[in-house]
């Protein structure tokens, strides 16, 4: 035993128990294809203590789940570097850690100046390739032999090759010394060898022509090649830069200073600085700078960036406002209630970075094919060798070259690698933007899927609060003085049928007596003196117990019944005077929600533990048809477990505590933002906000995102499956047809671009309109 084990107070008997997992993200240099991503993730699963690692070629981003008491960030950085590659320093942030737009910036920064290098080496390599071109084909008119034009010609070559090329040929032999090929190794073996038979044929030409072969050089392709090269990764890295624009744009919204009010007056500090507690004060056409809640002052603040809804809402003492929003007219001092991490805001970009590094179920095909993609393209491009030196036409080294570098330069397992990834990063953000915020690739591809969705009622549905509807009076009362005398006895009541009372009462302006001899009866109602009069306001028991006879009430009654509202009856000095019928209403939105569901074929539900009554109503005005009412929280669990067992996909939308069963058992559960946090927990899509028809979109948006990415894994496998035939030169024979290798380069360069292209299609997807 060593000193070291032997230290005072060390069980050596007892082994160390798990820490849970934490959660590791690195960002990676050099990935190019999915062979890439595939070498990574085996060396980091095989790391001690880690339990899962995910790669994300789009976002050039590992996520590690690891036990820290076993392994740490240093053990991660050494496996990335043991497969071959290099972990990027996390960029400065100057103003803070917990700024996320400063961070954005920075990330930015790093990638303009990777953009302006590769921009720099793909123009010149380009440049010189086309003008060795142009001096190949015009020695008639310059008069040089064309051993003059390839002694020319080589050390321009030769620059693009080393200096222009270095970078590819660098990964290249990174990956040959962890005994590893990827799509550098591609590139690089190809032109290596349209370069290096060049320059043999340049230096010693007479060699060659000894053995009958024509001193055919290949300059102009190899430089060319490596232009296009660097110049298809150029676009392909500015097109993965606005698939990830959703998170610059949320962390952009990020207000930099705030004012601070303090015993010594105002004093504008950084937003990193905040701390819980603060008092801050916002003026008009400011953003709100962290989360918290307002202490004095009034305002409408524009919460779009949030919700999507692009209505200002009012705001006073005790409202809640969010980091990130905009004050669009009055000024108003507020407390911090959340600062820098911890945030709405950037909880969302937290969630959305995380979605946008997630892998989909259905990229399992791409990964499998691209582990192996590259070895079999260098097995292929050998044989093709190999066949056209046997069997092609004299002399047969220049033709089997040629079709041997075409077939090593068109292959394209980039496309592969990024059909997945980036419809993810583009759909996902898309979401965000419009107040859907989906967990990852797995809740994209199994919300693309549903064909049935279950609903909650109140607070999903409805609005989740009660409010008066209508007022029903026996002869000899008006409803504004039922109304008037009902919330005065109501004061004292916290229930929250006595909210709404009260609010009603606010809204028309009523002055409120002081209501005497206040008693409360649990379960039943309140009992008061009003302006000298006998007031009960509550159920049927209470005034039932009172010996008061509900007779006259009895329509009133029934018709509340059946419009599923709650009747607060209203008795004054010992008779029957009217009743007050409170109902939660329909949010204006969910039957457009519903009719958006049923118009892409998927059937709506509607799940809830209320009345059948009340169901039945909130059914009609939406238009849904199946109904689950009166039904227990484990209940809705077992209605969702029931529809799947009939072979259904099933989305479950909800919002409060009792919700959480059965968005745990749903394929995919929707939460409702607004709700309780344990809902918001056991969903895979939160709705931000709360309106219904998001859950729509997020179906819709997951579908489309779906279509996205299989179109795209479709033109990834065909294109190599077509044209990698073709370069071997199979139509050579019957139609005279061989691929040069500069067209090769172009199109593999084509290849990426498109599938980046084509996923961000997704960012111009309407909605809510």
């Amino acid at each position: 035993m060593s000193e070291h084990d032997a230290r005072p107070g060390r069980d050596l008997s007892t082994p160390p128990v798990a820490a849970a997992p934490i959660e590791i993200v690195l960002p990676i240099e050099g990935m190019t294809c999915a062979s890439c991503v595939n070498r990574i993730e085996r060396f980091l699963r095989r790391t001690d203590g880690v339990t899962d690692a995910s790669v994300n070629l789009a976002t050039e981003r590992a996520t590690v789940q690891v036990d820290p008491a076993v392994a740490g960030r240093a053990e991660l950085v050494h496996a990335v570097e043991a497969a071959g590659y290099a972990v990027r320093p996390e960029p400065a942030v100057t103003a803070g850690e917990t700024d996320p737009s400063a961070a954005a910036e920075a990330e930015d920064r790093l990638r303009d100046a990777e953009l302006r290098d590769l921009a720099i080496r793909a123009v010149v390599a380009v440049a010189i390739g086309a003008g060795i071109m142009a001096l190949m084909l015009t020695t008639a008119v310059t008069g040089l032999a064309m051993e003059e034009v390839n002694a020319i010609a080589l050390w321009p070559a030769t620059f693009v090759q080393f200096w222009a090329g270095g970078v590819i040929l660098r990964r290249a032999a990174s990956a040959a010394r962890h005994r590893s090929v990827t799509m550098e190794t591609l590139v690089a073996i190809g032109t290596l060898a349209a370069w290096g038979y060049s320059a043999f044929v340049t230096t010693w030409p007479h060699a060659l022509m000894a053995a009958g072969i024509e001193p055919v050089t290949w300059f102009d392709s190899s430089a060319v090649i490596v232009g296009l090269v660097l110049a298809g990764r150029y676009l392909e890295l500015r097109a993965r830069r606005r698939t990830s624009g959703a998170i610059r744009a949320l962390a952009g919204l990020a207000a930099r200073t705030a004012r601070v009010l303090t015993e010594a007056g105002e004093r504008e500090v950084p937003v990193a600085e905040l701390r819980a507690g603060d008092r801050i004060r916002v003026r008009a056409g400011e953003r709100v700078p962290t989360d918290g809640v307002v202490v004095d002052g009034a305002s409408a603040v524009d919460e779009s960036m949030l919700t999507g809804e692009p209505l200002p809402v009012a705001k006073g003492p005790g409202d809640e406002v969010i980091g990130a929003t905009l004050n669009t007219t009055g000024s108003f001092t507020f407390r911090a209630t959340r600062v820098g991490s911890e945030t709405v805001l950037a909880q969302i970009v937290r969630m959305v970075e995380a979605a946008q590094g997630s892998r989909a179920p259905i990229a399992r095909l791409a990964d499998q094919v691209s582990a192996r993609f590259v070895p079999l393209v260098l097995g292929v491009a050998a044989i093709t060798f190999l066949v056209w030196l046997a069997l092609g036409p004299a002399p047969a080294l220049p033709w089997a070259l040629s079709a041997a570098i075409t077939v090593l330069v068109i292959a394209c397992p980039c496309a592969m690698g990024l059909a997945t990834p980036t419809a993810i990063i583009v759909g996902t953000g898309r979401g965000a933007e419009a107040g859907i915020l989906i967990r990852g690739g797995a809740a994209l591809e199994a919300a693309g899927r549903v064909d049935t969705v279950c609903f909650d009622k109140t607070g999903t549905l409805t609005a989740g609060r009660p409010v008066v509807e209508a007022i029903e009076v026996v002869a000899g009362t008006d409803a504004e003085t039922l109304l008037r005398l009902a919330a005065a006895a109501e004061q004292g009541s916290v229930h929250p049928l006595a909210a709404a009372i009260l609010a009603a009462a606010a809204a028309r302006d009523l002055a409120l007596p002081a209501a005497e001899e206040f008693h409360s009866e649990v379960g039943a109602g309140v009992r008061a003196r009003v302006e000298g009069r006998a007031l009960l306001a509550g159920n049927r028991r209470l005034l039932v117990e009172a010996g008061i006879d509900l007779t006259p009430l009895e329509p009133a009654l029934g018709a509340a019944a059946s419009a599923g509202r709650t009747p607060v009856l209203v008795a004054i000095d010992g008779r029957p005077a009217g009743l007050i019928a409170i109902g939660d209403p329909v949010r204006p939105e969910a039957a457009e929600a519903v009719r958006r569901l049923r118009a892409r074929g998927i059937a709506v539900r509607l799940i809830t533990g209320d009345l059948r009554a009340a169901a039945e109503v909130v059914a009609r005005e939406t238009g849904i048809t199946e109904i689950d009412a009166e039904v227990a929280p484990g209940g809705k669990q077992a209605v969702v477990a029931g529809l799947q067992a009939a072979g259904r996909r099933v989305a479950m939308v909800g919002d409060g505590i009792n919700d959480a069963p059965a968005l745990a058992q749903a394929d995919v559960g929707i939460a409702i933002g607004t709700g309780a946090d344990v809902a918001i927990e056991a969903s895979e899509i939160t709705l931000v906000g709360g309106d219904p028809r998001l859950a729509a979109a997020a179906i819709d948006l997951s579908g489309r995102t779906l279509g996205v990415i299989r179109a795209n894994l479709f033109w990834a496998f065909a294109y190599n499956v077509v044209l990698i035939p073709v370069a071997m030169g199979v139509l050579y024979p019957v139609a005279g047809i061989l691929l040069d290798p500069g067209l090769a380069a172009g199109a593999m360069a084509i290849s990426s671009v498109s599938v980046v292209l084509n996923s961000l299609r997704l960012r111009r997807v309407r909605l809510l309109t």
